[in-house]
């Protein structure tokens, strides 16, 4: 678990990730959470892009097994439920991850668009439980309530590797078929 600020980047980690991604990791300045075995699980992204399109989402859940069991969660039509619980206590801890996770990206960079936008659909609704988990993740249990109850119910855990290989000489199928593509086999 890390927030800003973070520890430098390895050329390793943005290798990792570019194969999580199946694409070439932009302007990564950390590693917020990682798996047991130290592979990359949340990849932090800089609030401004070098291209200069503002990007809200600090926390990016990357890690395959992680994104596929949110994904379930998601397909599963449990967005709507975790959306009931936006009352009382846990709209108020829900409002504390929101202004949280802005006062995290501010810490690095203040874009002026992305003025009280957080991510994930904070703090009133539940938009993308891939950007809550990455939030928890690299929080901490108890900042986000609704990342905390969806990384809860996943099949997925931060405490069991389910990473691929990822040396050198192995690549994740979406990667090699990209390249094969870009190649014209």
């Amino acid at each position: 678990m890390t927030t800003p600020p973070f520890d430098a980047v390895s050329d390793e980690d943005v290798r990792i990730v570019s194969l999580q991604l199946g694409r070439p990791a932009r302007d990564v300045i950390g590693i917020a959470a990682r798996c047991v075995c130290g592979a990359p699980t949340v990849v932090s992204t800089k609030p401004r892009l070098s291209d200069g399109t503002p990007f809200p989402t600090i926390y990016y859940l990357c890690h395959p097994a992680a994104t596929a069991s949110v994904s379930t969660l998601e397909a599963e039509g449990q967005m709507p439920e975790l959306a009931a619980m936006l009352e009382g206590e846990i709209g108020a801890q829900y409002q504390a991850a929101h202004e949280a996770y802005i006062a995290d990206r501010d810490g690095i960079e203040v874009v002026p668009e992305l003025s009280g936008v957080s991510a994930g659909g904070m703090p009133t609704r539940v938009k993308c439980l891939h950007a809550l988990v990455g939030h928890s993740l690299a929080a901490g249990p108890g900042v986000n309530p609704i990342g905390d109850i969806a990384l809860e119910r996943a099949s997925w855990s931060p405490n069991v590797c389910q990473c691929p290989d990822y040396s050198d000489a192995a690549e994740q199928p979406a990667v090699a078929a990209r390249k094969a593509a870009e190649s014209g086999q």
